[in-house]
């Protein structure tokens, strides 16, 4: 059944606009597909998970699934022709997909693979996602390129290290890359959530919803969904964000400013 939009025509922010998202078959990259096509944009879904993908494509108006494994060159390669032999352009592109591994107790537990394959989905997906991207915006002189990367890009965390080193890899990535193209009028930034409750969290942290909202202890009332982080990057990708480039747009309700060993209203 199709996703009936519920966004006027005059406030769509993003009509016309072509969008792939990577990862787009579930959690923050579905949420995204969906109100990027409220939005009136074209959107191709790139995801491994084909079932789920072509599931979130019947929702939506305007929407394709392409197979794609971001480690895969060859896959990133073909999902950028794909897009751009359809609609004549591409100008979004979202590094959504991302892994992680079990949490290990010690460093010392940790396996060299596990660890390369976070690197490879987390860190060269992306990069191999702005390359094929960057091959196509350059040429138009317009385009924006957003990465979805974490708190963990920007402090140590209990997160396992691979995780933690990829999205600090990441940020380094939006920084440089956004030095380079901007030349060429393309923005490059990042949305950095706190724990969002997806089926990545629920996997390797073993936290639902509930274990979620208990986790956040800044900003009481309030705790971060799926669509919270699709809306940053509808901004992020919207004409509402023209000169903003090279930034990460932090969701963590003021998680990274806080002194743990601080609490409000006590006294000494």
């Amino acid at each position: 059944m199709a996703h009936v939009s519920v966004v006027s025509a005059a406030v769509k922010r993003l009509e016309g606009k072509v969008a792939i998202i990577t990862g787009g078959a579930s959690g923050i990259g579905a949420a995204t597909a969906r109100l990027f096509s409220e939005h009136g944009a074209h959107v191709v879904i790139a995801d491994i998970q084909d079932d789920l993908g072509l599931s979130v494509c019947n929702e939506l108006k305007s929407a394709v699934y392409v197979h794609c494994d971001v480690t895969k060159e060859e896959d990133v390669e073909k999902c950028v022709n794909v897009t751009v032999s359809k609609y004549g352009k591409l100008d979004i592109m979202l590094n959504n997909a991302g892994t992680c591994h079990e949490l290990k107790d010690s460093i010392v537990d940790n396996i060299t693979s596990e660890f390369e394959r976070v690197i490879s989905v987390n860190v060269v997906g992306p990069f191999l996602g702005t390359k094929h991207a960057a091959r196509v915006m350059i040429p138009a002189k317009r385009g924006c390129i957003i990465n979805t990367s974490s708190i963990a890009g920007c402090r140590g965390t209990g997160s396992p290290h691979a995780y933690v080193v990829s999205k600090h890899g990441l940020e380094g990535l939006t920084k440089n890359t956004a030095v380079e193209l901007g030349q060429f009028g393309i923005r490059v930034n990042c949305v950095s959530p706190y724990l969002v409750a997806t089926p990545m969290l629920k996997k390797y942290f073993n936290l639902d919803e509930e274990g979620v909202r208990k986790a956040y202890s800044n900003l009481k009332g309030s705790y971060l969904v799926p669509n919270d982080v699709a809306e940053a990057a509808l901004f992020l990708a919207g004409d509402e964000s023209n000169y903003v480039s090279g930034h990460s747009l932090l969701l963590d309700g003021g998680y990274t400013i806080t002194n743990a060993g601080f609490s409000p209203g006590q006294s000494e």
